[in-house]
């Protein structure tokens, strides 16, 4: 990832992050609705559950809320820098911002996030 960190934020990712401080209940909401569609699909959806469930938990912080929020609110954006609806490419930016996000909050994400995301996962399994 190296110093991408530090490059300003594109239009659609200042977006995502304004819709995310607007709107945290729907953009949790439109979240794992995706991610409960495309779970089998995208190799980052446990992170992306992770993160769900990491932003539902009263212990964390609104930094931390407020960064995963926006790389999931990015996720669920319906304009973005790749089309989502090109096969593998298309969620190729969702896990990069993802990624980033995940990485600025490395030590949030707890174990008993990370169980959540699987527990969601297989519920999902059943449900799609």
């Amino acid at each position: 990832m190296g110093e991408q960190w530090r490059e300003p934020f594109s239009k659609a990712e200042m977006d995502a992050a304004r819709r995310a401080a607007r709107d945290e209940a729907g953009i949790l909401a439109e979240a794992l609705a995706l991610l409960r569609r495309i779970a089998r699909h995208v190799p980052f959806a446990e992170d992306a559950l992770a993160a769900y469930h990491c932003v539902r938990d009263p212990q964390t912080s609104a930094r931390v809320k407020f960064i995963l929020l926006a790389a999931l609110a990015y996720l669920v954006l319906p304009v973005d820098a790749v089309p989502d609806i090109l096969p593998i490419l298309g969620f190729t930016d969702d896990a990069a911002v993802l990624a980033a996000a995940m990485s600025a909050v490395r030590g949030e994400i707890r174990p008993e996030h990370r169980e959540a995301a699987r527990a969601t996962l297989d519920e999902s399994e059943y449900s799609i």
